[in-house]
C-alpha cells in the first residue's frame, strides 16, 4: 500500500466548556506527583478520570486563526463585484464582511500560552504568510497577537498576545525522560468543533522519517489529533507540555492513530529565544556531512549493531576538523545522548547552542574515544545578496543567493564555497515548473561560469531564446536547455 501524505491540522477557534472539577484520583496524583510510572492495578483504577488534568491544562491552550489580506487590482474588483451581484456577500473574492477591493485568505489551528507575558508557540504553518493574527482562549476572551519570531526549520512560531491579563501559562515538560507507553492527553481544536481532549499513549519516540520540518525528531502518539490540532499541546499527566502536535499520518484527513509532535526540547530552546529578544533561532555549525551506519559499515568498524552517523567528509577549517574528527569516524553520542542517524543527531546537536563546546563520543577504527567540538554558528563568509528574477527567464519565481557555510547549513545541504544556490522556489512559478529545486547551485548558464548572483543578474538582464542551464544537484551536474 502506497504510504499516504502526512497532513498538517487547522481549525476554527470556538470556546472551551469548562470541565467539571474533581478530586485527584489516589493512582493519578501519585503518578503526577512522583516520576514513578505504575500501571492500573484493578478494574477501578481504570476507570479513574483524567479531568484534573485537563482542568490545570486545558485553559494554557488557545485557538489562533490568522488572515492575509491582499489588495486586489481595478480588474479583480470588477470579478469580486461580479461574484457578489451573482453569489452574495460572501462571495470568493471578497474580504471579511464582504469588503470589496480585498482577498482574503485564512488559516486556523491551535497554540499554547507558556509565559506569563503572553507568548504562545504553534505551528509555523499556521500563521505562514499571515500578516494578522488572533488568539481566542478558553474562556471566551480573544486577543490580537504579533509574530514574534518564525522558525520554518522546526515548524514552529512564537506569538506575543496583546495587553495580556491573567493568562495561565503552562510549564514545559522534560520530553527526554517520556517512555514508550506513557499516558499523554492531545489538546486542541479539531474540526473547528471547538476546544477538545484526546487521551492515548506514546507509540513512539525519535520517529526521523515524518518530513514536516528540517529537524526529524518527533514523538508519535495514538491520542487522537484531526485537523486544527496543529500547535495544540502534547501534555502529560504532570500536565506539563511535552510536545506540539504538528502532523498526522492518514489516507482520509481524520485520525488513524498516527499523530506526530514536535518535542519540548525544542520547543524550549524556540520560546528560550524568544524570550532573549531574537526573532532568528541561531544553531551551530558542525561543518561535517553524515551518513547513516549500514550494517557493512558497522561490521566494518567493530560496531556489533548499525548505530551512529558515519563522517563522510568535512569542510575546511570547521568545527569538525579542528576538533580533530576524521573521515571514516562513527559519532555514537553527542554529551552522552545516543544518536541513531544523521537526523538524530542533527536534533540533538541544534540544541546545544551556539556557545561554549560539546562532546562526541566516537568510534575510530576498534577503538572508542571522545572529541570535543566548539560550538558556534555557521559563518558567513561572503555576503548573500539574495536576488528575484523579474526579467523572463527560466529562474522567474526562484530566490537565489550566494552560497556560503551559512547558507548551506539553513538550506541543510552541501554547497560549494562558489556559486549561486536556490533557496526557495514559489510553488506554481515558472521556476517550479522549469524544474528548480531548493538546494540546487547554478553552475553556468549558456556555457558562462556563474559565480554569483551579480553574475546571474546581469546574464537574465536580456530576454534569450534558448537558455542552456547546468546545475549541480547533490554533486551531480546536469545541463537542461529551456526555449521561450
Amino acid at each position: 500500500m502506497p504510504r499516504s501524505p502526512l497532513m498538517p491540522a487547522r481549525a476554527l477557534a470556538v470556546a472551551l466548556t469548562a470541565a467539571a472539577c474533581l478530586a485527584p484520583p489516589p493512582v493519578i496524583a501519585q503518578m503526577a506527583a512522583t516520576s514513578e510510572k505504575v500501571p492500573p492495578l484493578s478494574k477501578g483504577e481504570i476507570q479513574l478520570s483524567f479531568a484534573p488534568i485537563v482542568k490545570r491544562a486545558a485553559p494554557s491552550v488557545v485557538n489562533v486563526y490568522a488572515t492575509h489580506v491582499e489588495k486586489r487590482n481595478a480588474r479583480s474588483n470588477a470579478m469580486a463585484e461580479f461574484m457578489r451581484r451573482f453569489f452574495g456577500e460572501d462571495a470568493p473574492g471578497r474580504g471579511p464582511g464582504g469588503t470589496p477591493g480585498e482577498r482574503a485568505q485564512r488559516s486556523l489551528g491551535s497554540g499554547v500560552i507558556v509565559d506569563a507575558s503572553g507568548l504562545v508557540i504553534t505551528n509555523n504553518h499556521v500563521i505562514d504568510n499571515m500578516n494578522e493574527v488572533k488568539v481566542s482562549l478558553a474562556d471566551r476572551r480573544e486577543f490580537e497577537a504579533t509574530i514574534v519570531l518564525r522558525d520554518p526549520r522546526t515548524d514552529l512560531a512564537v506569538l506575543k498576545i496583546k495587553s495580556p491579563a491573567d493568562v495561565a501559562p503552562m510549564p514545559i515538560g522534560d520530553s527526554d525522560h517520556l517512555e514508550v507507553g506513557d499516558f499523554v492527553m492531545a489538546i486542541g481544536n479539531p474540526f473547528g468543533v471547538g476546544q477538545t481532549v484526546t487521551q492515548g499513549i506514546i507509540s513512539a519516540l525519535a520517529r526521523t522519517q515524518v518530513g514536516s520540518s528540517d529537524y526529524q525528531f518527533f514523538i508519535q502518539t495514538d491520542a487522537a489529533i484531526n485537523p486544527g490540532n496543529s500547535g495544540g499541546a502534547l501534555v502529560d499527566l504532570k500536565g506539563h507540555l511535552v510536545g506540539v502536535n504538528t502532523a498526522i499520518y492518514s489516507q482520509s484527513g481524520g485520525s488513524h492513530g498516527i499523530g506526530f509532535a514536535i518535542p519540548a526540547s525544542m520547543i524550549r530552546a524556540v520560546v528560550d529565544t524568544a524570550k532573549g529578544g531574537g526573532s532568528t533561532v541561531r544553531r551551530p555549525w558542525l561543518g561535517a556531512r553524515l551518513q547513516t551506519v549500514t550494517p557493512d559499515i558497522a561490521e566494518s568498524v567493530g560496531l556489533d549493531r548499525p548505530t551512529g552517523v558515519l563522517v563522510a567528509s568535512m569542510q575546511p577549517k570547521s568545527p569538525a576538523e579542528d576538533s580533530g574528527l576524521k573521515r571514516g569516524d562513527v559519532v555514537l553520542a553527542i554529551d552522552g545522548q545516543q544518536v541513531d542517524d544523521p537526523e538524530a543527531f542533527g536534533y540533538r546537536f541544534a540544541l546545544k547552542g551556539t556557545t561554549g563546546k560539546t562532546t562526541l563520543s566516537i568510534q575510530r577504527g576498534a577503538k572508542k574515544q571522545t572529541v570535543e567540538v566548539k560550538l558556534g554558528s555557521a559563518p558567513e563568509t561572503r555576503p548573500r545578496d539574495m536576488l528575484k528574477v523579474k526579467s523572463r527567464s527560466p529562474f522567474v519565481g526562484a530566490t537565489l543567493v550566494n552560497t556560503s557555510p551559512a547558507v548551506a547549513e539553513e538550506i541543510q545541504v552541501d554547497l560549494p564555497a562558489d556559486g549561486v544556490a536556490v533557496a526557495e522556489v514559489e510553488e506554481g512559478s515558472i521556476a517550479g515548473r522549469s524544474g528548480f529545486k531548493k538546494g540546487d547551485v547554478i553552475v553556468a548558464i549558456n556555457g558562462s561560469i556563474v559565480s554569483s548572483t551579480k553574475d546571474l543578474e546581469r546574464m537574465t538582464r536580456d530576454s534569450l531564446g534558448v537558455w542552456e542551464v547546468s546545475i549541480n544537484r547533490g554533486g551531480e551536474v546536469m545541463t537542461t536547455v529551456f526555449r521561450g
